[in-house]
């Protein structure tokens, strides 16, 4: 059935002429994904390869943003990436210390949080050929991602997720966000990263919870997109369980790949349209979370 406004009589061009200049382009984004360990090993030249694989070969200036949890469970990871940015001094230059910042939703709650970040990067006179690092679970990834979209209309982000759910599922996307008004992120962009490094040796410092939280996520994604991989989750959920390995790199990358295909193939990688099939879910789930507060 028609709505009243598109049964109204058109508008006679000779009373109310327009004169239009139709304006169309077109973006190509190109973000790449690695699977590694020990990233910050002083050896491994990955991350420095990395932001430097657009041959700019000058020394890149870098801000990097660390999750609590990830400090606390790993309290000599702030002083590794100063060495490690020491090591690589002919094209990484680090501005000041990491920052550590809160993990969880309490990041994303509201802009509280968000400001304080966007004033380090303004202290550290970042501009937009500048980086900044985000390492931690998908909260952090998404509050930190969303103030260096929002700084000089955006900043280049290289996210590091620490979590199985961030690793195989929210740090992967193009989406960032805070939640705002009772909803869950209400407040957001979409800015693709410039890449996405994902160091398995991270996800042994996870509570089970954790653990267990980002493979359910590949479960629901494996019934939805992929029987092959819902039925090696099944066949292997004793190794997962276990945490052993071989077992949850597999399911990362496999995951983690299925959402990439998804954004890059479906053809409408910003939901100009609806949200995509691997949200599903969502729309209860978030109501359920701002509900309980987040609990």
């Amino acid at each position: 059935m028609q709505s009243e406004s598109c049964m109204i009589k058109k508008r006679p061009p000779e009373v109310f002429p327009a004169d239009c200049y139709q304006q169309s382009f077109t973006v190509s984004y190109d973000y790449p994904i690695y699977f590694t360990k020990d990233l910050f090993h002083l050896h491994n030249d990955l991350l420095a390869d990395v932001i430097d694989r657009l041959n700019e070969h000058r020394r890149h200036r870098l801000k990097v943003f660390l999750d609590s949890g990830v400090a606390e469970a790993t309290p000599e990871l702030a002083q590794r990436i100063g060495q490690y940015t020491q090591m690589w001094s002919g094209c990484l230059k680090m501005e000041g210390p990491v920052e550590i910042v809160p993990g969880g939703e309490k990041i994303k709650s509201g802009w509280d949080l968000v400001k304080p970040i966007m004033t380090k990067m303004a202290e550290s006179h970042l501009c937009r050929q500048s980086f900044v690092l985000a390492i931690g679970g998908g909260c952090v990834l998404d509050a930190v991602g969303l103030a260096a979209s929002l700084v000089h209309r955006g900043l280049r982000l290289v996210r590091i997720p620490t979590t199985v759910l961030a690793q195989d599922d929210a740090g992967v996307g193009v989406k960032n966000g805070v939640n705002e008004h009772g909803m869950k992120n209400f407040a957001g962009t979409f800015a693709p990263p410039f890449a996405i490094l994902i160091d398995y040796q991270f996800l042994q410092t996870l509570s089970p919870k954790h653990w267990l939280g980002g493979i359910a996520e590949a479960f629901k994604v494996a019934i939805i997109k992929d029987r092959e991989f819902f039925d090696y989750l099944h066949g292997h959920a004793a190794e997962l369980t276990k945490r052993e390995n071989a077992a949850i790199e597999t399911t990362v990358r496999r995951c983690a790949i299925l959402h990439l295909d998804h954004i890059g193939a479906s053809g409408d990688p910003f939901e100009f349209g609806t949200a995509r099939p691997l949200d599903f879910g969502h729309w209860s789930a978030h109501r359920l979370e701002s509900l309980s507060g987040y609990e």
